[in-house]
């Protein structure tokens, strides 16, 4: 049992992360749905869904920046500082899009200063994920880490679900014409009552135990330079680096590119495609911490493994599954890919954070974490729409997603299993 700052800890962790994944995904999902029509109305209906997917895409670039900046922080200041500073962020940069023009109305500024509050949101949700994830395993016990850190780890699938679920009860309420033109802008506008939420419990938290004792011993030691520090557990940012880079580009295959073959390949309903990437979602809030619990027992490495082999086969059987249209194969299918990616980030989380010592766990977990979405959740679904309109078929896409969990799985297999290992 834990003991009620402990509970706190968890859902205030959970909380922030959902709030500050939700107005990240949001962008994702209104970039697939409506930002063609919005800020490039005068582009070929192809290329539309290029740019305005290019513009999803951009945020990623300024997710290293992001890790680095709020892991220096973190590790400086202290973790739970640099989580209430990125939620702050996250929250202006989200509310901009909201009130944000059209091409119709102010021309090329729209899409420009679309890119700038996009890449706003890139460096804000770079300092989330290591920030959340370290807080809660340096400040629980050891034994189940692997389940504690599932809690701020399903703050990327919840926010999915959100971010998905509001822009699709936004279209029922209000119709098609209607969302199009103003009324997706209301999901964006929804974020200022979630941050405040957000911030308010990650306010109550305390700093973690193994935190304090770093600063303890931190005034009677020299303390290294970043780069020196970061030099020197290059091994580790490199492993995190490869693992995340096969999980992130298998996520964003099995999200965003599947709305995109949903609605724009199979011609289905906007809502249909919605309503299957919640449920997949949902199913992967589950698994994850089925996985994360399943780490504490057979270790990180082989959970992981698994996750990582089960989610590249599934990327060859996802689009025939889901071929015919139906809305029982549609969800099923997105269901499945929930519990393929849920694996992997239940075995991924506690592994990735016993990596590195307190006096740079931050800022080494964040860069290697934040530099593998460059080169893979920025670039899958440009790609994946891209091998889709050169190939007109999906299998060079699978073949793609696949193939970006080799360098992962050769990783894993050259480390040392981390199960147990001390934070202190």
């Amino acid at each position: 049992m834990i003991d009620k700052n402990a509970r706190t800890l968890l859902l205030s962790s959970s909380i922030g992360s959902i709030v500050e994944w939700y107005d990240f995904f949001v962008f994702a999902s209104a970039a697939a749905l409506v930002f063609d029509r919005v800020f490039f109305p005068g582009a070929d209906p192809r290329n539309a869904v290029l740019y305005s997917l290019m513009t999803y895409a951009v945020g990623f670039v300024t997710r290293p920046l992001g890790g680095v900046v709020f892991g220096v922080l973190g590790d400086r200041f202290g973790r739970k500082r640099a989580l209430v500073w990125s939620l702050m962020l996250m929250g202006v940069a989200t509310m901009g899009v909201g009130v944000l023009p059209g091409y119709a109305s102010i021309g090329v500024a729209a899409p420009v200063l679309l890119v700038v509050l996009r890449l706003i949101q890139g460096i804000a949700v770079g300092g989330e994920v290591g920030g959340a994830l370290i807080l809660v395993a340096e400040s629980l016990p050891a034994p189940r880490r692997g389940y504690w850190t599932a809690w701020p780890m399903i703050g990327g699938p919840a926010g999915n679900v959100l971010s998905a679920g509001a822009l699709a009860l936004l279209g029922l309420l209000l119709g098609e014409a209607a969302f199009a033109a103003w009324g997706w802008r209301l999901a964006f506008l929804a974020s200022g009552a979630l941050i405040g939420v957000g911030i308010w419990m990650r306010s109550r938290v305390s700093e973690s135990p193994a935190y304090q004792a770093y600063m303890g011993r931190r005034a009677q030691v020299e303390r290294p330079a970043i780069a020196a520090t970061l030099a020197a557990h290059w091994r580790s940012i490199l492993t995190v680096l490869l693992v995340k880079a096969g999980e992130n580009a298998l996520f964003y295959v099995f999200t965003t590119f599947y709305i995109v073959y949903v609605t724009r390949v199979l011609q289905l309903p906007r809502t249909l495609a919605l309503e299957g990437a919640a449920v997949g979602s949902i199913v992967e809030v589950a698994t994850i911490f089925v996985a994360g619990s399943l780490s504490d027992r057979l270790g990180r490495r082989p959970v992981t493994i698994a996750g990582l082999i089960g989610a590249a086969l599934w990327a060859f059987a996802l689009f025939p599954a889901t071929a015919s249209g139906s809305t029982a194969a549609v969800i099923a299918a997105a269901a499945v890919g929930g519990v393929c990616h849920g694996v992997i980030v239940g075995g991924m989380s506690a592994f990735f954070v016993e990596l590195f010592p307190t006096s740079a766990r931050y800022t080494a977990f964040s860069l290697g974490y934040q530099v593998a979405t460059v080169f893979t959740g920025a670039v899958a679904p440009l790609i994946g729409v891209a091998l889709l309109n050169r190939y007109a078929s999906t299998v060079p896409v699978s073949l793609y997603a696949a193939a970006m969990t080799l360098p992962g799985l050769v990783a894993l297999f050259l480390s040392r299993e981390t199960r147990g290992r001390s934070l202190d």
